[in-house]
């Protein structure tokens, strides 16, 4: 069976850039240990558009719909106290579109010579 790679991309205004980072490092750890996570990387844009790549790569499709409907609702709570009057706190993003793909080829750097 062949892994599956779902790929968010969102769109972040310049000023809301570093608010955004912030969200996803406090978040450090709330997906690895989900069953079947494979690979997890957030993506800052280089080439002048405003679109944040989120890339996850699961073992399959039942499991990325299973993080979706448990812990991953868990991890898209604000955090306690994270907004003064109980107000939840503003996007980052302006803008989702959720990517999906089937990874049919793949590889990494070959090991050294050991010689």
């Amino acid at each position: 069976m062949a892994s599956v790679v779902k790929i968010n991309v969102l769109t972040v205004p310049a000023e809301q850039r570093e608010v955004l980072e912030k969200r996803f490092a406090s978040r450090a750890g709330s997906v690895e240990n989900s069953d079947g996570f494979e690979w997890f990387e957030l993506l800052r844009p280089l080439d002048g558009t405003d679109s944040y790549l989120v890339y996850t790569r699961w073992r399959s499709e039942a499991d990325f719909e299973a993080w979706m409907a448990g812990s991953m609702r868990g991890a898209h709570k604000p955090a306690e106290g994270a907004a003064e009057g109980g107000e939840k706190p503003k996007p980052a993003a302006t803008d989702s579109t959720l990517w999906s793909f089937e990874v049919v080829q793949s590889a990494g750097p070959k090991p050294a010579d050991q010689g």
